[in-house]
């Protein structure tokens, strides 16, 4: 397979190196159409890659695919998008349109590291309408969850299903049927992950998260780092626990897969959910 040109292969949320999500960036997309932009992200293989299909300044249109599909929101290909866009022309503050809504995005150097941030569109959180096919699918039941963090599910560019497992035995050793979670979740319109959540201490301003996003596509079971789904906790802690906002908690992700990751979470007393993180070259 000769690979197009002008792609950018960048690892999002490292907590460590061979840690982070995987990304392919294209800056300059104008010459694609949707066959070859999926054609590109089906070669690629990575969760998703993004492509800049317009550009007018600091605001830009930008499509992001998984190996079989578009999807309206990625947060992990939106910071290694950002990277690369401080990295060819400076940091600063950007403004991407993308099927899910404007997403303000910005960029800081810090002794020549670019670090990304972007703040998700607004949030919404509903309840969790029949949870029993998922909680079968993942071998769970009622006495597994946290009953502190009741289900439900929240948006902050996508749909994403919340399940707390109370404890980490239990978060550590579940499995799933990835083809028949893929079929869940195309039925309830889950065009994120599966978040499945442990948090060991007080469920509180300060938190440290560990989360599980289960993401079924093409030969990927789980997600190293997933951004919209850390808004989304946030949105899920504001807007159905109530903790009092602002507030800030951390979220490690990926060690399941040997990827470990690190998102940065603000939350706001209102609005969009702040996701922060750096991305840096994959070597492949």
């Amino acid at each position: 397979m000769t690979e197009a040109p002008g792609i950018l292969h960048l690892l999002a949320f490292a907590a460590e190196p061979g840690g982070g999500n995987p990304a392919g960036v294209v800056l300059d997309a104008t010459a694609l159409d949707d066959a070859d932009m999926l054609r590109i992200a089906a070669d690629l293989g990575y969760p998703e890659t993004a492509f800049v299909v317009a550009r007018d300044g600091n605001r830009l249109r930008v499509r992001y695919f998984s190996p079989e599909d578009e999807v309206p929101f990625c947060g992990h290909a939106t910071i290694a998008t950002a990277v690369a866009l401080a990295e060819a022309g400076g940091p600063g503050e950007f403004v991407f349109e993308t099927a899910a809504g404007d997403v303000e995005v910005r960029t800081t150097e810090d002794g020549g590291r670019i670090a990304a941030g972007f703040t998700s569109v607004p949030t919404m959180v509903r309840d969790f309408a029949d949870s029993a096919p998922l909680l079968t699918l993942l071998g769970l039941d009622a006495d597994d969850l946290d009953p502190r963090m009741p289900l439900a599910e929240a948006f902050a560019g996508n749909w994403h299903p919340v399940v707390a497992v109370r404890a980490l035995k239990g978060f550590d050793g579940f499995g799933y049927d990835p083809a028949a979670l893929r079929v869940l979740m195309d039925e309830r319109g889950w065009t994120g992950t599966v978040t499945v959540v442990h948090v060991p201490g007080d469920v509180a301003d300060g938190a440290v998260v560990e989360a599980r996003n289960l993401f079924p596509v093409g030969d990927i079971t789980e997600d190293p780092a997933t951004g919209s789904a850390a808004a989304a906790l946030g949105a899920y802690l504001r807007d159905r626990l109530g903790m009092p906002a602002p507030f800030h908690v951390t979220v490690h992700q990926g060690r399941h897969i040997g990827r470990p990751s690190i998102l940065e979470v603000d939350v706001p007393p209102v609005g969009g959910i702040r996701v922060s993180g750096t991305a840096v070259p994959l070597e492949r």
